[in-house]
């Protein structure tokens, strides 16, 4: 388990060949680039099929929303694979009015995004 300042804190769980990252706190200004640091260093390791559980992530910032699409970006080189899933709906109404819906990959729950792998 990793903790970056009290803002966002990642413990890794991998199921097969899918990795799902628990994420709890804030995906902010201060957060993300140590956040997507640890991220990378998971895909350099092989973690290629990436979910993202985001039911403990209470806020997401432009930072975050820019994190989210390097993830995203890196994994396309590979070929690799992020989806969201258990995001609150006060992340999700940020990530609606900003189009992002639209760009990554969410599902309500874990099942669903095992499906899509």
């Amino acid at each position: 388990m990793s903790n970056f300042e009290s803002n966002i804190m990642i413990k890794e769980e991998a199921k097969g060949e899918i990795l799902i990252l628990h994420m709890t706190g804030r995906l902010d200004a201060v957060s993300s680039p140590n956040a997507e640091h640890t991220v990378f260093d998971f895909i350099n390791a092989g973690h290629t099929k990436l979910l993202f559980d985001f039911s403990s992530v209470d806020y997401l910032s432009s930072a975050g929303m820019r994190m989210l699409l390097s993830v995203t970006k890196k994994l396309k080189t590979f070929p690799g694979k992020l989806i969201i899933c258990h995001v609150t709906s006060n992340v999700m109404d940020v990530l609606k009015m900003s189009g992002f819906d639209h760009v990554l990959e969410i599902t309500l729950t874990q099942e669903d995004a095992f499906r899509r792998f």
